[in-house]
């Protein structure tokens, strides 16, 4: 949609910077720290950027992927490339070529196989600006790390931005990362009471009685391992033909704030 941006990736800093009219002190500490990885900075743009890549803002949203492939990739583009994730609106990432495949067909004409992805959920979000830095979408990499690297205070916005508006950040959907059966986020015993005549997923950190037809599956217990796997859960389950997917409840803790950022707009109606 017009109101969702595309992220412009860059193999150099260098290239970052030509791209943005101010370029704060608290951004040059974050790629210091972060760059190459999964975190994106939204920062005000030049006139080299077109209105197409930013839903019409006059910011841009801005990383340097970490994977080899896409460094080498763009590196032999010489220029920044501009890219949303390669899975339908509001559905679930991909993680695996086979994932593009299956979710986009003859849309694309082809598919650069590099393997499974590394962190598996989407990268953290910062707005910048000399006065603070705005988290606009949680990811692995912690606000509690980004507010300790950028030496600024950390602010934090609504996370839901509504469909008619434009948004500085990807994922502010209420609802996204979706897969095509229900998304149910509870506590282990809620897991006893599931449907028992439909297939099902659940993803349990420990073993507990389940209805029959629900499949389980033991999550790790580390954010990491966690987030490496979600959306291979999410995409094993409408392979399986799943109704549904019942996910145990994560810690509410600063390093799985992405993960249950995911849940959350994953579990969401309508």
């Amino acid at each position: 949609p017009a109101t969702n941006p595309l992220i412009l990736h860059v193999a150099r800093v260098e290239q970052a910077r030509e791209l943005v009219s101010h370029w704060p002190d608290a951004a040059q500490r974050l790629v210091d720290t972060f760059w190459p990885g999964p975190l994106t900075l939204v920062l005000k743009k030049t006139a080299l950027v077109p209105d197409i890549v930013t839903a019409g803002l006059d910011t841009l949203a801005v990383r340097m992927p970490e994977h080899p492939v896409a460094r080498a990739l763009l590196r032999q583009c010489a220029f920044p490339v501009a890219a949303p994730s390669a899975n339908r609106y509001t559905g679930v990432s991909p993680t695996r070529a086979e994932h593009v495949a299956m979710a986009l067909g003859d849309r694309i004409p082809l598919v650069l196989d590099a393997g499974q992805t590394e962190v598996g959920i989407e990268s953290t979000v910062v707005q910048v600006t000399d006065q603070h830095v705005i988290l606009l979408r949680p990811g692995m990499i912690s606000a509690v790390d980004i507010e300790a690297v950028a030496g600024v205070p950390l602010l934090r916005v609504a996370a839901i931005v509504p469909e008619h508006e434009a948004r500085p950040s990807p994922g502010q959907s209420a609802r996204h990362y979706a897969p095509e059966g229900r998304v149910i986020v509870g506590s282990a015993q809620d897991a006893a009471d599931l449907p028992r005549a439909t297939p099902g997923l659940a993803v349990l950190f420990k073993p507990h009685p389940l209805p029959q037809h629900v499949t389980f599956v033991q999550a790790p217990s580390t954010p990491a391992e966690y987030a490496h796997d979600l959306y291979e859960w999410l995409h094993r389950a409408d392979e399986e033909g799943c109704v549904f997917v019942f996910l145990e409840e994560p810690p509410d803790a600063p390093e799985w704030e992405g993960i249950r950022d995911r849940l959350r707009r994953a579990s969401r109606e309508g």
